[in-house]
């Protein structure tokens, strides 16, 4: 993962860490799940890619917001989980999602998602 050398705030390191298009997305359904496997996190999320859950899994691992078990048993199983760190980004995120939702249930945004421009998923689902 590529980091600025400078940063002239705190979220801004936050941001760096969450960018992406899966990160938060993979944290939330860790989050509601407790624990996964990857197998189930690819399940759970529409259109990520093997390689792309495994290097976001490898990223959130290295900046301690989830950890794994890996199971001495054959097949090797891994399970993820949130540490503490991953638990207080899940505030953070909460309050994105309920931003997101107000978002997505207006006429403005109505017309975005007419046009194509965002995709409507099972938003309601998530509560």
């Amino acid at each position: 993962m590529k980091f600025r050398k400078e940063y002239t705030y705190p979220l801004e390191f936050v941001h760096d860490i969450l960018k992406g298009k899966w990160k938060a997305v993979i944290l939330y359904q860790i989050n509601f799940r407790q624990r996964v496997s990857p197998s189930q996190l690819e399940r759970d999320i529409s259109g990520i890619s093997q390689k792309m859950l495994m290097q976001s899994l490898k990223d959130l691992l290295e900046y301690g917001f989830i950890d794994k078990i890996v199971s001495k048993d054959y097949p090797l199983h891994a399970t993820y989980f949130l540490t503490n760190k991953g638990k207080r980004l899940i505030d953070a995120l909460d309050i994105f999602q309920e931003i997101g939702k107000e978002y997505v249930f207006t006429p403005f945004s109505r017309m975005i998602i007419d046009e194509g421009k965002i995709k409507q998923g099972s938003i309601e689902d998530q509560d």
